[in-house]
């Protein structure tokens, strides 16, 4: 009998190994000062290019994108609160958590009263706040810190920043495969100094494009990296012309703190994609597939009613479910290796089946083929090992549902069987020409 081969985008992957790289990956990407347009988001670009082959979009200020318009490019020198002294009490060096986002230029003296009702804080921790298309400015401080401004006494404000027309920037890879159909990956480089939400999810996208690079693809596939909302947005209006071209696609997100994972179904719930998840994650002990709602990540923006792309997404705990969330607390201590190689093998896995599932029909569908002959039967007794025993049920399963309406995908859902040894099976069965693909 012929021996199931080693195949697909997990084949050889150590988890640990891939987590730890991804981690040393965040590490290098948390001090930069990303927001939704600027300096930090090309240099996490230009970092994530020297693992994968990226093309840079820059969408001028002013561009129409759908109902938005690109806003203005928001650069940061420096920023800080002094006291009377001169000693600076707040200073956005120090965490780029500190400068309200998209902060006007600031240089003045006020009293500690007019001052407070510019700080945004949290017990124990700096929040993260942004204030994008406000006229306007503030600090990030803990509550203590606050309770310490003096009412009466003066401080010294200063934000070197410019706000001024300049561009909103994206980036995407393209891995071409045999076909031009394309499976969509997207993560979003908006979020500062933020380990889970979302320096992990730039880091595991930028891993797996490395390896995917590495690897034989069926489809094309597409990986995203764009400031939320807009760059999706600015990449669908880019894109009209081939967006038939995607068959599959997930939201990357908030894939490295120890909660389970969690899959988020696109709005059509039913979709190749929605199963492979699905499949996937029943394997996964404490993992969710939860059904589509029109908030949360970008998946919105994909899964809006004009393109309806079956997208979904794929986080561990999701945005403002973890009490780190939006806040200095999200730091390189709240994600793990561990966590995040587990979130790339089930990433993986999930393309693994997206890339595998086909549809066969037997060339020889009246009763069972004679095995034997072909290499293909092993008798199953209880001293079989259990992968001889999966690999011979997988066999009879993939020849019984060949009938070109079932998928490999059927077939392992049915049997109850791991995809890559029903794929392995149905493979067997190609080169012994016993099964011919379904265009």
């Amino acid at each position: 009998m012929q021996e199931a081969r080693p195949r697909g985008l997990t084949a050889g992957l150590d988890p640990a190994a891939a987590g730890a790289e991804i981690h040393e990956l965040a590490r290098r990407l948390m001090p930069i000062p990303r927001s939704l347009t600027g300096d930090g988001v090309r240099e996490t670009l230009r970092i994530v290019g020297e693992l994968v082959p990226l093309a840079v979009t820059e969408v001028p200020t002013g561009t129409p994108v759908f109902d938005w318009t690109a806003p203005r490019e928001w650069n940061v020198a420096e920023a800080w609160i002094a006291d009377a002294s001169g000693r600076r009490i707040v200073d956005w060096r120090e965490s780029n958590l500190r400068l309200l986002g998209y902060s006007r230029p600031v240089r003045e003296r006020l009293k500690g009263a007019e001052l407070d009702e510019r700080l945004y804080s949290l017990p124990d921790r700096i929040p993260y706040r942004t204030a994008y298309w406000a006229d306007t400015w503030g600090f990030c401080v803990t509550e203590e810190e606050r309770r310490a401004i003096r009412p009466d006494e003066e401080y010294e404000v200063c934000i070197d920043a410019r706000l001024e027309d300049g561009h909103l920037t994206y980036a995407e890879a393209l891995l071409p495969g045999e076909s031009e159909e394309e499976v969509l990956l997207s993560t979003y480089v908006c979020h500062p100094s933020l380990a889970n939400d979302n320096v992990s999810g730039i880091a595991l996208l930028a891993v797996l494009g490395a390896r995917l690079v590495e690897r034989r693809l069926h489809r094309s596939h597409r990986l995203l990296f764009s400031p939320g909302t807009l760059g999706p947005l600015a990449w669908l209006s880019r894109s009209l012309e081939r967006l038939d071209r995607i068959r599959g696609g997930m939201v990357v997100a908030c894939v490295g703190d120890p909660g389970p994972l969690r899959y988020k179904r696109s709005r059509g719930g039913d979709t190749a994609v929605d199963r492979a998840a699905a499949y996937v994650l029943r394997g996964r002990p404490g993992s969710l597939v939860e059904d589509f709602v029109p908030w949360g990540g970008d998946e919105r923006q994909f899964c809006s009613p004009g393109f309806d792309l079956p997208v979904g997404a794929l986080t561990r705990t999701p945005h403002g479910l973890f009490p780190e969330y939006h806040s200095s607390a999200d730091d390189l201590d709240l994600i793990t290796a561990e966590s995040l190689g587990d979130s790339l093998a089930a990433t993986l896995e999930i393309l693994d089946v997206l890339e595998g599932d086909r549809t066969y029909v037997s060339r020889n569908p009246y009763g069972e083929p004679q095995l034997g002959r072909r290499g293909l039967y092993r008798e199953v007794s209880s001293g079989a090992p259990r992968e001889e025993e999966s690999f011979q049920r997988a066999i009879l399963w993939v020849l019984n549902l060949a009938d070109g309406g079932h998928s490999l995908l059927d077939v392992a859902e049915r049997a109850d069987l791991p995809f890559g040894v029903v794929a392995d099976a149905a493979a067997a069965l190609l080169d012994a020409d016993l099964l011919e693909e379904r265009p």
